[in-house]
């Protein structure tokens, strides 16, 4: 549906029947670590996320999964060898 409060006459998943179902009734604007990502829109009270009502909230835990302007490094551990299997390679080098 399409939003009538914040960013008017853009499609908004947060659009109910009922009307706006962001806590509050209205989208909250950004927060500082949302600077450079690629879903944020400019609405009625500043600028605002278009994928989460409450930044602020996603931001809270640690890394917003909606982020587009932050990448998760991941971490390569050291290949894990199954015990029986190293077990059997070393018996076998071992008959030779």
């Amino acid at each position: 549906m399409q939003c009538q409060t914040v960013l008017a006459g853009t499609e908004c998943t947060f659009w109910k029947k009922a009307g706006c179902a962001a806590e509050g009734g209205s989208c909250k604007v950004i927060v500082e670590e949302c600077q450079g990502c690629e879903r944020i829109a400019t609405g009625s009270i500043g600028e605002v996320c278009t994928s989460f009502p409450d930044p602020k909230l996603k931001w809270r835990a640690g890394l917003c999964n909606f982020a587009t302007h932050r990448k998760v490094d991941a971490k390569v551990d050291d290949i894990r060898i199954n015990p029986l299997k190293a077990a059997k390679r070393a018996a076998a080098s071992r008959k030779k």
